[in-house]
């Protein structure tokens, strides 16, 4: 079994939704391999400070996502089907995180940018082009 992740809910209105963001980011990045085991809810919950409910609501928020198979005996696992992104794209990340962490930026501001390009270019990419 894997060493829980230490995982510090800062969503105060949603810790279930940053426990889930946390861990799926964890499973994306590769850094929680296909078929590792995820801590028990208990255990998680105990580490983080939070009720059990919040941490099962995270871990059914992944399992819809189809990035964990939760099963009675064997506990909850990465799916072995879970999308880890290209690793061109996690080595840009970390370049980000490392020139984000030089520049002193808040991770938060960094996160907040990156959503809001990311959905500007989303929204641009569905705009007809006659109106452009």
């Amino acid at each position: 079994m894997s060493p829980a992740p230490r995982l510090s809910p800062t969503d105060d209105a949603n810790p279930a939704l940053d426990i889930y963001r946390q861990l799926r980011g964890l499973i994306v990045s590769g850094q929680l391999g296909a078929g590792e085991r995820l801590p028990t809810v208990r255990q998680t919950a105990s580490d983080l400070g939070v009720a059990p409910g919040t941490v099962a609501r995270a871990y059914k928020m992944l399992e819809g996502e189809g990035l964990v198979v939760s099963r009675t005996a064997a506990g909850t696992r990465v799916a072995e089907t879970a999308g880890v992104l290209p690793t061109s794209v996690i080595r840009r990340i970390r370049e980000l995180v490392d020139e984000a962490g030089s520049a002193e930026a808040d991770p938060d501001d960094v996160i907040d940018v990156l959503r809001a390009i990311w959905q500007s270019r989303s929204t641009a990419d569905t705009v007809p082009a006659s109106s452009v």
